[in-house]
């Protein structure tokens, strides 16, 4: 938040409002990249077969709409960067919100991934690499 003008002008409700709306759309917009990646690039077994290509596309789809949503809600005006946003040159897009979606989906996909294969696989795992 410190990133958006929000953080400086914005009352304690307003603030409390955008990181409860932000973080609700951006779950909305995981589920739904997932989901389309899932549909377009999925196998029955999936996470087992096709892990990479689901996870990458599902990235894809979400920096894409990030990059749409944010140049969109700047012109609009919805929301404002400070000056100490950095932006992608061509687009005026804020890194913070690429970054986030190239960090948190990944992290979240692998550990669900992890998760999803159990403590016999991990340890499979950490075997094949010693």
């Amino acid at each position: 938040m410190p990133l958006y003008t929000l953080w400086r002008t914005g009352s304690t409700g307003e603030i409390a409002f955008a990181v409860l709306h932000c973080t609700l759309g951006d779950l909305l917009i995981a589920g739904s990249s997932l989901l389309g990646a899932l549909v377009l690039l999925g196998a029955p077994d999936w996470p087992r077969r096709r892990f990479a290509a689901v996870a990458a596309a599902a990235i894809v789809f979400g920096l894409a709409y990030t990059v749409y949503s944010e140049h969109l809600n700047l012109a609009r005006g919805a929301w404002a960067y400070t000056e100490v946003m950095p932006r992608l040159p061509w687009l005026g897009t804020g890194l913070a919100p690429l970054a986030q979606w190239l960090v948190v989906p990944a992290a979240s996909l692998a550990w669900a991934c992890r998760a999803w294969a159990g403590p016999a696989a991990a340890r499979a795992a950490r075997h094949t690499l010693t």
